[in-house]
């Protein structure tokens, strides 16, 4: 094996290749050691060694200490959601120490169904199955604890693979129950016992109006417990973001997202997911920080390891929220940049291949598009490619509200026309990343028809059209960002305010506020309805004021409403 080193330097990441245990190389500078990372990654027979990956560690029964080094990395890996590159890992390890037996349960365990995730393709399915039963083989070599880590994983799969996941899936969960329970002192245990139960009911934790269903306060207990175990778990951290974030009290998580942020450099992922609860606190400006390093991790993780998979959604789902947060912090040339960046980082085949997994996250574009005015652009733009139907019918959508707001309705008309085509030619199963695709488009189908009838001077109709639209985005899965980017009261407040419906203007902003503290689309709204209020309401004009001031510092356009269809943005 050659072992000459390779060393991607970024956001504190270090990629080694073929050390021996204990060994580091030196950090060089990024622009030279790229490219030679880039080629070692395509020669080498192992996976490299990353720093980055956070202090974690499992000690496992294992001679070799290099083996042990990579059982902790596949580990790391795992926790934060990148499967693929520990299964490498794991295999790594099964490789230098064949008899080893958590390196097979590592292989086994990494192959299942996850929260983003919930397919397990038969072919997967039987590697980790042959996987889990060598780990049984060999559990005797195991600690008692791995050795009910082991048992659990092999109740996971089944050979020949089966039709019906969920029984295997519960099976699953209620040996990881035992185990935890059996070994309530294992942080390890606890985290992979959440995840199991979490697997069971993925982005279905609590209700629309954040309270818990069936089983929730279960899995948010075991979280609190490891994380009192282990305040630093890189597992548990990530899960109680997730476990809390549809709640009616995200903040709760804040302290694990605060812990998370520096744990695990090497991780796009893991550094993106405190901005999960950041929007929903309204903090604007570290979502934005957040999902910056997110981007530079993952473009130094490709230079090393340029071929991927699913990871594909994860880096492209970072430059989505990044356009999201920035969108919501008035950041035009920032949110461009983030959402022009989505299309061409994930290949064409990769989209054609996996494109109910992908489209979703190709269409924050428009939206950016459409937040800040840009009309001329959308019209500029090229139809979508034919398989792409969601990005299709939001293309429609696009061009509907860019000619409705310059004034070109029966164009617009048409332009709705279509929309409601191209929703039609769409499967009727297809989601988006967790909401039907049909619940999502039917909230565009009505944003559009209120757009137009405010240009055709027909206020009540377009005011109750975008109630209705308003009412369907409030109906949705929670999603982060949400799956309706453009907050529908954001276009409602601003065509109530400018009909004279001031108290109504005031009542939608102070909704969406509640939503998205400190977007300064709506605090713009509601110093508006303020101001037009006079004398009595002088003060609390001016507090609003002052607010949306704070929360426009690092705004590069001035706006003069909450939505562009009605008033064109300036340059700062």
């Amino acid at each position: 094996m050659n072992t000459r080193p390779i060393v991607l330097a970024c956001t504190g990441l270090l990629v080694v290749s073929g050390c021996s245990s204990g060994d580091r190389a030196p950090a060089a500078p990024a622009a030279s050691s790229a490219p030679a990372a880039a080629a070692s990654a395509q020669a080498e027979p192992r996976p490299q060694l990353f720093d980055g990956i956070g202090p974690h560690s499992r000690k496992v029964a294992t001679l070799s200490p290099e083996g042990q080094r990579y059982f902790d990395q596949g580990l790391a890996f795992a926790f934060a959601f990148n499967h693929d590159e520990a299964r490498r890992a794991f295999l790594a390890v099964t490789e230098i120490d064949p008899e080893s037996p958590m390196g097979f349960w590592g292989l086994a365990y990494c192959q299942g169904a996850h929260i983003n995730n919930p397919i397990v393709p038969p072919e997967r399915e039987r590697s980790a199955w042959t996987a889990a039963q060598r780990a049984l083989a060999l559990s005797e070599r195991a600690s008692p604890a791995d050795r009910a880590l082991i048992a659990a994983v092999s109740r996971r799969y089944a050979d020949p693979p089966a039709t019906d996941r969920a029984p295997l899936d519960k099976a699953y969960a209620e040996a990881m129950r035992e185990a935890w329970s059996s070994y309530p002192d294992d942080a390890d245990v606890g985290a992979l016992c959440a995840e199991a139960l979490m697997d069971l009911h993925p982005w279905d934790l609590w209700t629309a109006d954040g309270q818990p269903k069936d089983g929730t306060l279960e899995i948010v207990a075991m979280l609190d417990d490891v994380l009192r175990l282990d305040p630093q778990h890189p597992g548990a951290l990530h899960l109680d973001i997730h476990a809390v974030e549809a709640s009616s009290d995200p903040g709760r998580a804040l302290a694990a997202a605060d812990r998370l942020r520096p744990l695990m450099p090497v991780s796009g992922h893991m550094l993106h997911m405190p901005s999960h609860i950041d929007v929903l606190l309204g903090h604007w400006d570290e979502a934005i920080a957040c999902n910056q390093r997110s981007l530079a991790a993952d473009a130094a993780y490709c230079a090393v390891r340029p071929e991927q998979d699913f990871h594909h959604v994860y880096m492209a789902h970072n430059r989505q929220m990044l356009a999201f947060a920035a969108m919501m912090d008035g950041r035009q040339a920032l949110a461009l940049e983030a959402a022009d960046g989505v299309v061409p980082g994930v290949p064409d085949e990769y989209a054609r291949r996996q494109t109910a997994f992908i489209e979703p996250y190709l269409l924050i574009p428009y939206d950016t598009y459409v937040r800040f005015g840009l009309w001329d652009r959308i019209l500029a733009e090229p139809p979508p490619p034919d398989y792409l139907l969601i990005k299709t019918a939001l293309w429609h959508f696009a061009r509907g509200v860019a000619l409705a707001a310059t004034g070109r309705v029966p164009e617009a008309e048409a332009e709705a026309a279509r929309l409601r085509e191209a929703t039609e030619r769409i499967p009727a199963d297809r989601f988006m990343a967790i909401n039907p695709a049909h619940n999502v488009l039917a909230i565009a189908e009505r944003v559009l028809d209120g757009e137009i009838a405010y240009r055709k001077g027909d206020i009540d109709t377009a005011v109750a059209t975008l109630r209705e639209a308003a009412q369907l985005e409030d109906g949705l899965v929670y999603m982060e960002p949400p799956e309706w980017v453009l907050p529908v009261r954001h276009t409602l407040g601003a065509i109530l305010l400018t009909s004279g419906r001031v108290d109504e203007a005031e009542a939608v902003y102070r909704d969406d506020l509640a939503q998205w503290p400190d977007n300064g689309w709506s605090l713009y709204g509601l110093s508006e309805c303020l101001k037009s209020r006079g004398p009595p309401a002088e003060i609390a004009a001016r507090q609003a004021t002052e607010q949306f001031e704070r929360a426009w510092a690092d705004a590069d356009v001035t706006i003069g409403a909450s939505c562009l269809c009605v008033a064109k943005p300036t340059a700062r």
